[in-house]
C-alpha cells in the first residue's frame, strides 16, 4: 500500500537530481527568453535543414534569425546560399550585399556575389570585385577563375584563357581550375584542348561529380552521345545519392528523342532518392515540362500525399491545381503554406493567381502589389501583377511589370509572351516585333514566337516577312499543328486555295480539333460557293471530334451561310452548352435571337453569360445594343458604363455612350470625351466619326463637325443620318448651299427616314 506521508528528506543523489532539473528549467526560460540563445536555434536549425538538402525549410529557419536580428551576418550569408541552391538570384544577390554591409571584409561572400554579378550579364562589375579579393590576397585561386569568366562576360577570350592558365599555375594541383579552362576553350571552339583538360581535371580528381557532369556536358554538346552517356552513368555510380547525375542523363535522353527513356532514368531517381526532395521531384517537373498536365497532376497528388511537409512540392502541386482549374484545392494548399510562414513570396504569387483565376482581379492587384513591394526583385510576382492589372484593364501597368519581370529573369518566357500578345491586340507592329523577338531567343524550338513574330510582318502588310517566320516554325516544330494552319492563312490571303487546303489539311492530320484549319478549310469552300461541301467538311469532322464546343460554333457559322438560321441558332446553342465561355457563340446566339424578337430570350443568354464572364466588356455592350432596340436608353447608358468600369478605353462602348447622352441631354463635354475615345479607337468606323461630329456639333465647334460628317460619308457615302448631320452644321457656319444639298440627299438616301419630316420642315426654312 503506497503511503500517503511526505518524505521528510531525499537521498543525497536524489537532490542532485532535483537541482539540476532545477537549474535546466532556469536555462531553458532565460534560453527562450534570450534573443541571442533563441536566434542561434534558429540558425543551427537551418543549418540541419541545409546540409539534407531542404534549403526552403532551411531558408525559414534562417529569416526567423533574422528577424530577431536583422544584423546578422552569417544568417544573411546562409540564407543566400539556400537562395542560389535553388536558382533565387536576385533574392541571393540581395542578401549576400546585405552579408557585406555588415561585414565588408567577407571573402567568401565577396567570391560568391562576384560570380554571380558575372552569371548574371554584369561582368565588369564582377571583375572589380575579384580584383578586389586580389589585392588583399594575391594567391586566391578562385578569385583568379572569376577574373577569367568575367574576361569571358566581357567577350575577351584570349585574355580569359591566360587569366584562366594563371590560375593552374597558382595551384597545379586543383581540378576545378582545369575544368574553368576546359570550358573556356568548349566557348573558343578548341575541342581538343578543353577534352584535354577535362581529363586532367578527372585525373586529379576521379570521384568529383561536378567535373564528371561537365564532362559529359562537353560530349553532349559535341553530339557524341554514348560518351556523354558514359560519363553520366559513372557519375551516378559515383555517387547514387546525386540528383544532378540522373537529371543530366534524363536531359540526354530527351534531345535524343527518347522520352521513353528519360521518364524511366527519373522513375529510377525517384525510387533511389526517396529522401531527398529535388530527387524525388525530378519525374512530376519532367511530367510538367513536357506538357503531360494530366501525368504531372497525379504525380504531385501522389508526392503531396507521400510529403505533406514539403513545402516546394505543394506550391508546385498548387501551380498545377490553378492551370487546371482547380482553385479551391490550389488554395487549400496555398493556406496551409502561408499558416506556417506567412513571408512565403512564393505562397503570395499562388494566392494572387488563384485570385485571379477567380474573377477577383482587383483583389489580386491589392495582394500582388503587396508582395511586390515586400520582394521588389521576384520576377514571377511582377509578372502575375501585370496579369491581374491587365484584367482590370490597366493594360499601361500591366506592361510596365511584365518588363520590370523580364528585366529581373532575362530568360522568363511568361512576360516577354504576355507583352506580345497584347501588342498583337492593340495592333502594336514595333512592340510585337521586339517581344516575339525576345521569345524566340529564350525559346527558339518554340513555334510561339516565330508565329507572334509573323503577326508583326503582317500588321506592317509584309507578306513574304511573315511566310519566313511561319516556315521557321514549321521547321522547329513539325509536329504542331499551329504554323501549318497560318500558313495556310498566308496562302489564303494571296488567293492560292489549293495550296492553303493542302496546309488546313495537315494542321487538322496533326489535331484534329484544331477548329483555325478546318475554319480556314470551310472559309475556302465558301469562297468556291460551296456552302454544301462546307457544312459537309464541318459534321464530318465532328463525327472524329464529338462534343467539342468550337466545332458547333463553326457549323453555325455555316448554317447562317446557308440561311438556315434556325439550324444556326440550335448550333450556337449547343456550341454555348458545350462552353458558358465561348463568346463568339454566345454573342452570335443572342443576334438570332433578338432577330426573330426573342428579345426576352437573348436578355436571358447576356445576363447568364455576364455572370460566369463579368470582365467581358462585348456581352455588356450586346445586351446594351438590345435595351436600345426596346427604347430603354437609361438602362443602355448604364450597361455602357459598366462595361467602361471594366475596360475604361474601350471604343465602341465609349462611342454609344457618348451617342446616347447626346441624344437625351446628358454632359456635352464628358459625350466629347468619350466620342474622342471611340474615335481613336474606331478610326475607320463611319459610326465612330459620325458620333464625334455630332458631339462637336453640340459643343458649338461646327468646322471640326463638319471635318468628322465628311470623314463618316467617305466612309459610307449612303447613309442618310450622315448627310442630314453634315447639313445641320453647313446651315449653323452659313453654307446654306451646301446645308441644302446635303439635306436633301439625305432626303433622296432614305425616304422612310425617321428624320424625313424634321429635314422637310429645315429645307422649308433655309433662304432661297
Amino acid at each position: 500500500m503506497r503511503s500517503n506521508l511526505r518524505k521528510p528528506w531525499l537521498k543525497s543523489h536524489d537532490a542532485l537530481l532535483v537541482a539540476f532539473i532545477g537549474l535546466l528549467a532556469v536555462s531553458l526560460i532565460a534560453c527562450s527568453r534570450n534573443p541571442a540563445a533563441k536566434k542561434q536555434k534558429f540558425f543551427k536549425k537551418g543549418d540541419s535543414f541545409f546540409q539534407k538538402g531542404r534549403y526552403p525549410e532551411a531558408a525559414i529557419e534562417y529569416q526567423n534569425a533574422l528577424q530577431l536580428d536583422p544584423r546578422f551576418a552569417a544568417a544573411h550569408y546562409a540564407l543566400a546560399q539556400c537562395y542560389l541552391k535553388v536558382g533565387s538570384w536576385q533574392r541571393a544577390y540581395a542578401e549576400l550585399m546585405r552579408t557585406l554591409d555588415i561585414t565588408p571584409d567577407d571573402t567568401k561572400a565577396q567570391l560568391d556575389l562576384a560570380s554571380l554579378l558575372v552569371a548574371g550579364g554584369r561582368a565588369a562589375e564582377g571583375h572589380d570585385r575579384a580584383e578586389t579579393v586580389l589585392k588583399t590576397d594575391p594567391q586566391n585561386v578562385q578569385a583568379q577563375i572569376i577574373l577569367s569568366n568575367s574576361d569571358a562576360g566581357l567577350g575577351n577570350f584570349p585574355k580569359a584563357i591566360d587569366e584562366a592558365q594563371k590560375a593552374i599555375e597558382m595551384d597545379p594541383n586543383r581540378a576545378n581550375s582545369y575544368v574553368n579552362l576546359a570550358l573556356l576553350q568548349v566557348k573558343s571552339q578548341n575541342a581538343a584542348g578543353a577534352e584535354q583538360n577535362f581529363q586532367h581535371a578527372l585525373s586529379l580528381d576521379s570521384k568529383s561529380i561536378p567535373t564528371i557532369l561537365a564532362f559529359g556536358e562537353f560530349y553532349q554538346s559535341q553530339k557524341r552521345w554514348g560518351d556523354a552517356e558514359k560519363e553520366f552513368r559513372t557519375a551516378i555510380a559515383t555517387a547514387p545519392d546525386d540528383a544532378m547525375s540522373r537529371a543530366a542523363l534524363a536531359k540526354l535522353y530527351l534531345q535524343e528523342g527518347q522520352a521513353d527513356k528519360a521518364e524511366q532514368v527519373l522513375r529510377d531517381a525517384k525510387a533511389a532518392l526517396h529522401d531527398n526532395s529535388a530527387g524525388y521531384r525530378m519525374l512530376g517537373e519532367f511530367y510538367v515540362g513536357q506538357g503531360w498536365a494530366d501525368k504531372a497532376a497525379a504525380e504531385f497528388a501522389s508526392l503531396h500525399a507521400e510529403h505533406p511537409n514539403d513545402v516546394v512540392v505543394s506550391k508546385a502541386y498548387a501551380q498545377i491545381l490553378i492551370s487546371q482549374k482547380h482553385v479551391d484545392e490550389a488554395a487549400k494548399l496555398v493556406d496551409a503554406i502561408l499558416k506556417s510562414n506567412r513571408l512565403d513570396t512564393d505562397a503570395h504569387v499562388l494566392r494572387g493567381q488563384i485570385l485571379i483565376s477567380q474573377g477577383k482581379a482587383s483583389d489580386a492587384v491589392q495582394n500582388l502589389e503587396g508582395t511586390v513591394k515586400a520582394a521588389p526583385e521576384n520576377a514571377a510576382a511582377h509578372y502575375q501583377l501585370g496579369v491581374a492589372y491587365a484584367d482590370v484593364q490597366n493594360l499601361g501597368q500591366a506592361q510596365a511589370q511584365w518588363l520590370e519581370a523580364a528585366r529581373l529573369r532575362p530568360h522568363y518566357p511568361d512576360p516577354e509572351r504576355a507583352l506580345a500578345t497584347t501588342a498583337l491586340a492593340l495592333r502594336n507592329a514595333t512592340l510585337l516585333a521586339d517581344s516575339s523577338q525576345q521569345l524566340i531567343e529564350i525559346e527558339p524550338k518554340s513555334p510561339e514566337g516565330y508565329l507572334l513574330h509573323a503577326s508583326a510582318f503582317l500588321l506592317n502588310n509584309d507578306l513574304a516577312g511573315a511566310e519566313s517566320d511561319v516556315k521557321k516554325a514549321m521547321e522547329v516544330a513539325p509536329q504542331a499543328p499551329a504554323p501549318y494552319a497560318r500558313m495556310g492563312d498566308l496562302l489564303l490571303a494571296r488567293k492560292q486555295l489549293d495550296q492553303a487546303a493542302k496546309m488546313y489539311a495537315q494542321a487538322l492530320a496533326l489535331e484534329p480539333s484544331a477548329a483555325d484549319a478546318l475554319s480556314g478549310l470551310v472559309n475556302i469552300d465558301l469562297l468556291r460557293n460551296q456552302p454544301a461541301q462546307a457544312l459537309h467538311r464541318v459534321q464530318e469532322q465532328m463525327t472524329r471530334v464529338p462534343e467539342n464546343g468550337q466545332l458547333y460554333f463553326l457549323l453555325g457559322q455555316v448554317e447562317l451561310r446557308n440561311k438556315d438560321n434556325a439550324a444556326a441558332e440550335q448550333a450556337f446553342q449547343k456550341a454555348v452548352d458545350l462552353d458558358k465561355n465561348n463568346i463568339g457563340a454566345i454573342l452570335m446566339l443572342g443576334e438570332l435571337l433578338s432577330s426573330r424578337r426573342a428579345s426576352g430570350q437573348a436578355q436571358a443568354v447576356y445576363e447568364r453569360s455576364i455572370a460566369s464572364n463579368p470582365r467581358d466588356v462585348r456581352l455588356y455592350i450586346a445586351l446594351a445594343g438590345l435595351y436600345e432596340q426596346r427604347g430603354d436608353w437609361q438602362k443602355a447608358e448604364e450597361l455602357y458604363q459598366k462595361a467602361l468600369a471594366v475596360q475604361p478605353d474601350n471604343p465602341l462602348a465609349s462611342n454609344n455612350l457618348a451617342f446616347l447622352m447626346l441624344q437625351h441631354g446628358g454632359n456635352v463635354n464628358v459625350a466629347v470625351s468619350l466620342a474622342e475615345t471611340g474615335r481613336r479607337g474606331l478610326p475607320k468606323l463611319p459610326n465612330a466619326a459620325d458620333t464625334l461630329g455630332w458631339a462637336y456639333y453640340h459643343q458649338g465647334t461646327y468646322n471640326a463637325a463638319i471635318d468628322m460628317f465628311q470623314e463618316a460619308i467617305k466612309g459610307s457615302p449612303k447613309n442618310p443620318t450622315y448627310h442630314y448631320h453634315l447639313g445641320l452644321a453647313y446651315q449653323k457656319v452659313g453654307n446654306i448651299p451646301q446645308a441644302r444639298k446635303q439635306l436633301e440627299t439625305a432626303l433622296q438616301l432614305g425616304a422612310d427616314y425617321a428624320d424625313a419630316n424634321e429635314i422637310v420642315d429645315l429645307l422649308a426654312q433655309l433662304p432661297k
